[in-house]
């Protein structure tokens, strides 16, 4: 038996609740791993309020990333006392995800723990820290380099843009933070931010072409924001879209595109080959400071996610939740 969050749905209403559930209840995979720590996310905050179908298999286990440890195995990959790593793959949608203390998967979504992060701190970067990767590598392969000029992250309070923030300016870029929370204006620039751009810029309808602002941008939230960037990009810049917090839409024109050259690159994290996978913890290895993900994370335990999802949702929530599920390290 083991202690896990559970979302189920019976005659249209959605319910999640923390439950004793039976190993024997797990799904199938050739591994099975005891689940130490997993995070809050996004799209886990959508699971479980009901507030978007991010569910699509009831009942279900949310948390789409965990890191833990090998319990038993059929896979030649992975022997028991492996320190493991999940992101992605559809668990917690259509798999039994993190927020559990026993998680069964199959061994192909898994990568091993990345020195020198401990199962913690691989947590506090998450699926979110790892998207951030994955966008920097992709405007490092569109030749955007820190002498073309500012890079712009959108939601740089939240978990992506958080560690996106702290990457670029590792790296020598100079960055400009956009978030709505004027408060979080000493946090961005710790991360190493150089200028703060208050969301409201970018939320109203703007023109088909602005003034060339930025060499390039991350953005997390789709919408009219994306629309802007977009429109505000320089001469051949690049804009890596990974998130949709402000909607699917894009009311947009063809304009930045043809005029200027703008790349606009979409980002997916869920189903990226593993080589694409290792080379972002590699990344994140090198470029992201230990000491400084640290204050990145709020720690909490299985039984207080329920009650900070919506928190996660209104955009009152700075950096990494890291969940604690099982007994720490």
């Amino acid at each position: 038996m083991f202690k896990g969050l559970l979302i189920d749905k019976q005659d249209g209403q959605q319910s999640a609740a923390l439950q004793v559930l039976s190993e024997g209840s797990l799904p199938e995979g050739d591994v099975t791993v005891r689940v130490a720590y997993s995070s809050l996310n996004y799209k886990d905050a959508l699971a479980i309020t009901g507030t978007s179908p991010v569910v699509r298999r009831f009942p279900m286990v949310p948390g789409i990333d965990f890191a833990g440890v090998v319990e038993a195995s059929s896979s030649p990959d992975f022997k028991v006392g492996d320190a493991v790593v999940l992101n992605g793959w559809g668990v917690g949608e259509t798999h039994w995800g993190g927020l559990a203390e026993l998680a069964r998967v199959p061994a192909r979504m898994l990568i091993p723990l990345q020195e020198p992060f401990t199962l913690r701190q691989a947590m506090g970067i998450g699926t979110a820290g790892y998207t951030a990767a994955l966008c920097v590598m992709a405007l490092e392969r569109s030749g955007i380099t820190p002498d073309k000029g500012t890079v712009v992250v959108t939601g740089a309070a939240g978990g992506v843009g958080s560690v996106a923030v702290a990457m670029l300016a590792k790296l020598g870029y100079t960055v400009a933070a956009v978030t709505g929370r004027v408060e979080e204006t000493d946090f961005l620039t710790a991360l190493g931010a150089s200028e703060i751009v208050h969301r409201e810029e970018l939320e109203r309808p703007g023109k088909p072409l602005e003034k060339e602002r930025w060499a390039a941008a991350i953005d997390v939230a789709g919408g009219q924001v994306l629309a802007n960037l977009c429109a505000a990009i320089q001469y051949r810049g690049v804009v890596a879209a990974c998130g949709l917090a402000a909607g699917m839409g894009l009311p947009a024109t063809v304009a930045p595109f043809i005029l200027r050259g703008v790349t606009l690159v979409g980002i997916d994290s869920v189903m990226a080959p593993k080589a694409e996978r290792l080379e972002a913890w590699r990344r994140l290895s090198n470029d992201l400071d230990v000491e400084l993900l640290e204050r990145l994370i709020r720690e909490v335990g299985i039984e207080e996610v329920q009650g900070i999802a919506p928190e996660l949702l209104a955009g009152r929530v700075r950096g990494r939740l890291v969940v604690r599920v099982s007994s720490p390290e």
